[in-house]
């Protein structure tokens, strides 16, 4: 199984909004959506998904587990509350948000424990997130690289995070990029402007193309029906070696994520 190049992110959005970005998403074709515990819409894209009316089959739906529940006696419990938010017997996949605080609680449980989830039928596939080439060594060990199908991490033209994007692919563990756009920053930015007329595409198209083409997973998310339909047009977009290699020279290692007591030592 592998990870759908292009999906639908919830980062942010809560209430009315996220139900109406993703009742738009699914109504324009998106088929993966992405959330997470700490999000708090976990119960708002339940709903969403579930008045869409789609087949739980067509989809893939993807949650994360919040630092708060790694212990062991924990974790399945809350991927079974995240369960019932979502109105659904299974995620598509499901991932460990952040690495532990001061390894509060040990790498080997935490995944232990999530490789536990996937056994019991909970979720499909099991992943990580903000993993770095040392935490991504860990959960390797502890469960073994074929049973890690994804690290989720922030990505994108000024943060292309190499030295974690090489180790990953070494192990066979695909790249899901979030913060693709940076926060819209890229968009701005005069190289992907000119390739982007060039193309007569949008900067947006552009930059999610970039990434896909790396081999890596896209979930951008947006409130607008014009923005989100245009994202989807990423899919069908191809950039020269040329216009890859020009992407290529933007990175800058500029950082937009790194939350204080949580994030870890980046490579």
């Amino acid at each position: 199984m592998s990870i759908p190049a292009f999906g639908l992110g919830t980062f942010r959005l809560q209430g009315q909004v996220v139900i109406d970005s993703v009742s738009t998403g699914l109504e324009l074709g998106y088929r993966v959506i992405d959330t997470a515990q700490i999000y708090e819409n976990e119960a708002e894209v339940g709903q969403a998904i579930t008045a869409s009316g789609i087949a739980r089959e067509e989809l893939f739906i993807t949650s994360k587990i919040w630092v708060a529940n790694f212990a062991r006696d924990r974790l399945i419990d809350s991927l079974k509350e995240s369960l019932k938010k979502l109105q659904t017997d299974y995620l598509d996949l499901t991932l460990i948000h952040w690495p532990s605080p001061d390894d509060q609680v040990p790498v080997e449980e935490f995944m232990g424990a999530l490789l536990e989830a996937k056994r019991l039928g909970l979720t499909r596939q099991i992943g990580v997130s903000n993993f770095t080439v040392d935490l991504m060594q860990q959960a390797t060990a502890a469960i073994g690289a074929e049973n890690i199908a994804t690290n989720q991490i922030e990505l994108h033209p000024y943060l292309q995070n190499r030295k974690v994007v090489e180790f990953a692919q070494s192990q066979g563990i695909q790249i899901t990029s979030y913060m693709t756009l940076a926060y819209g920053e890229v968009l701005k930015d005069p190289l992907i402007q000119q390739i982007a007329d060039r193309l007569q595409a949008t900067p947006a198209q552009v930059t999610l193309a970039w990434a896909m083409q790396l081999g890596h997973a896209v979930i951008p998310s947006s409130t607008k029906r014009a923005n989100l339909q245009s994202n989807l047009q990423a899919c069908t977009l191809t950039l020269s070696d040329a216009d890859m290699a020009l992407i290529a020279g933007l990175d800058r290692g500029q950082r937009l994520t790194s939350p204080k007591g949580i994030a870890p030592q980046w490579d």
